[in-house]
């Protein structure tokens, strides 16, 4: 008898069975090396050995890139999977709670391989650094146990989730999404347990810099880096897992054999990358917010980041960034195809794509250029790069081209819809949450307005940080203006007024604003860069608001014809998918690679022979082997699922 014979009871008992071993693998590891002495660490004692000839760096790298991604993978699914169950409740469409299981249950069988990976990187880095090892434990031995409870306590979660599915229904669904909700809260909780040891790494505190003993572990645990790391890579993880839902789709798509099946892997890709296109959207300011606070702990970090060594693997970045969101909007308007109606806003298309690739063009050009002069290689700007290269202007693109993906979204959303209702005639309800979200982000704007207006600053900047404050005060003044229009039924109105202003004010203004003070007040252009995210997420946010609140009920002009979608659209979805693995690989090496030749930056160095950075070509390669092995796993873990066709 196979494992996929035995009674579900039976192979839940051994899933566990696996899952224990593992933590107490764990539970045993941790306290061998957690020495409380607190005694300074002699670097010079510190040993690098090879593990089966291969590198120490190349091996815990790609060991801790692979788990990395599967993390991204298992904790990114059970998000979705929620907001799947919550929809389904409240539109009673079952075809949610079909989804929502089916990548459940796909989600046992990574947390699994989520779990023995994670064992066998603990195993790796305690013999190959044993010492750099013995000061983490040394430093977060407490933490590490929570850690462990939590990772308990998730495990528990997922397969009391999964093996309740069908007998919590009804009056008792209530409790299984309270279980679903229990889930996501143990995975974030153990997600922001780790990165606490990630950020610590790079940006050290709570300890004596001159001996290296610990004065406060809470600060160790929260340093500077520790809330933006956990905010992005939790949007990181919703857009994985919703791109990792519409990939799946597509393939259910390409290989169903009738008409019926097509339809509905068409619909779940499409909501699937509805979730992902919303997540996604906010994710680079999380990401600008994450890279601010390294550019404060680290001056130098910061600059081999943007301008040094790493500044090319940014420009990788957006080459697959741009494939992103050119991949999204590609895909959404191939979804018109389906939607009758669509057809009177097909002329928009070409001047989105007009505003892409110029976007991107401006995007890919780097700030500086390595040049060769007299057998040196220096550093100079080019004609071209000195004035597209600037952040500022960079900044302008990808805030344009996350505008014009958030307007195609909009066209997609409207493309089958009528007449609408009122805003009037709308519930009391509504109309109060929005008066309140209006006032909270224009109270939001006239606060950061009045923060830069009292800066301190020396008297000879001061000045230039007057426009800015302006420029979010009078985007405050617009916001606030809106409910006028809208209280009067023009909400449409209110849609494009807020467009235009945050293009001008953002987009138009700042960004020509940031060349004049680049040469007088370079401080300011940082504000600048922050002022031009918060105005466009202002934006996102409030016409997403809106946009829900206008066609909410509104008459359906025409049906969607599920399943009437060229072949394409699902290879597009495959290649968004394989755009995020990247991408979370490429950002992890960099992440973790800023902190140059130190283990603990500025507090253990790392003497290896290896302590360098790699070129570009020799990352290219080692990222794609480890993209290759993830997805070797990924392909895996849908075979096994695939075994078990019935429901427990």
């Amino acid at each position: 008898m196979t494992f996929f014979e035995l009674p579900n009871k039976q192979r839940l008992i051994i899933k566990l069975t696996f899952i224990i071993l593992c933590l107490v693998i764990l539970l045993i590891a941790f306290p061998l090396y957690a020495q409380q002495d607190q005694s300074p660490l002699d670097i010079s004692e510190i040993s690098y050995k090879p593990i089966f000839g291969l590198d120490s760096r190349l091996a815990v790298w790609a060991i801790a890139e692979v788990h990395l991604l599967l993390v991204a993978f298992t904790l990114g699914l059970p998000i979705v999977i929620f907001i799947f169950e919550i929809v389904c409740v409240k539109t009673g469409d079952t075809r949610y709670d079909t989804i929502a299981f089916e990548c459940l249950r796909l989600v046992l069988w990574s947390f699994a391989a989520t779990a023995a990976l994670g064992v066998l990187l603990g195993a790796v880095l305690f013999s190959l650094y044993p010492q750099v090892m013995q000061y983490m434990s040394n430093v977060f031995a407490p933490s590490s146990i929570l850690y462990i409870f939590l990772f308990i306590g998730q495990a528990l979660c997922l397969y009391i989730y999964y093996f309740s599915w069908d007998s919590l229904t009804g009056n008792k669904k209530w409790i299984h999404i309270s279980l679903g909700a229990l889930l996501n809260i143990f995975g974030t909780a153990t997600m922001f347990a780790a990165n606490a040891w990630v950020t610590f790494m790079m940006s050290p505190e709570g300890i004596d810099t001159a001996t290296g003993n610990v004065t406060s572990m809470w600060s160790a645990i929260n340093n500077s880096l520790w809330w933006p790391m956990n905010i992005h890579r939790l949007v990181a993880n919703m857009v994985f897992g919703a791109f990792a839902v519409g990939a799946y789709a597509s393939m259910k798509f390409l290989t169903a054999p009738t008409e019926e099946e097509r339809g509905y892997s068409d619909w779940m890709g499409y909501n699937a990358v509805f979730i992902g296109i919303v997540a996604l959207l906010p994710l680079p300011f999380t990401g600008y917010w994450l890279g601010k606070e390294i550019y404060s702990a680290s001056p130098v970090m910061g600059n081999i980041m943007m301008t040094g060594e790493f500044s090319w693997g940014f420009i990788v970045q957006a080459i697959l960034l741009g494939t992103l969101f050119v991949g999204i909007n590609y895909y959404l308007w191939l979804g018109m195809d389906r939607i009758k109606g669509s057809e009177r806003y097909k002329s928009y298309t070409k001047y989105i794509n007009a505003t892409l690739f110029v976007c991107l063009a401006v995007w890919l050009i780097p700030h500086n250029l390595p040049l060769i002069q007299e057998g040196k290689i220096v550093e100079d700007f080019h004609p071209l790069s000195k004035y597209l290269g600037g952040m500022h202007i960079k900044n302008a693109a990808i805030n344009l081209i996350i505008l014009s993906t958030l307007f195609t979204l909009l066209l997609h959303r409207r493309s089958n819809k009528g007449e609408t209702i009122p805003f009037t005639e709308q519930g009391s309800g509504l109309k109060i949450s929005l008066f309140f979200i209006t006032v909270i982000f224009a109270s939001i704007l006239f606060l950061t307005a009045i923060f830069f207006y009292n800066m301190d600053l020396k008297e000879n900047i001061r000045g230039f940080i007057i426009p800015v404050a302006v420029a979010i005060s009078i985007q405050g003044f617009v916001l606030i203006f809106t409910i006028i229009p809208t209280f009067q039924n023009y909400l449409r109105f209110s849609q494009n007024l807020l467009f235009i202003s945050t293009i001008i004010l953002a987009i138009v203004f700042l960004t020509g604003y940031g060349f004049y003070v680049t040469d007088r007040a370079n401080l300011i252009l940082r504000y600048i860069s922050g002022s031009q995210v918060l105005l466009v997420l202002t934006c996102l946010i409030m016409n997403l608001a809106f946009d829900v609140i206008l066609f909410r009920k509104a008459k359906i002009v025409e049906g969607i014809t599920w399943g009437k979608i060229p072949a394409r659209a699902q290879y597009t979805l495959i290649v968004l998918f394989v755009s995020v693995v990247m991408i979370i690989a490429l950002m992890g090496y960099i992440r973790s690679g800023l902190r140059m030749n130190w283990h603990i930056y500025k507090i253990l160095q790392d003497t290896s022979l290896t302590a360098y950075t790699p070129s570009i070509q020799y990352m290219g390669r080692v990222i794609a082997i480890i993209v290759g092995i993830f997805f070797g796993i990924i392909i895996l873990l849908l075979w096994l699922s695939s075994l078990q066709k019935k429901r427990p």
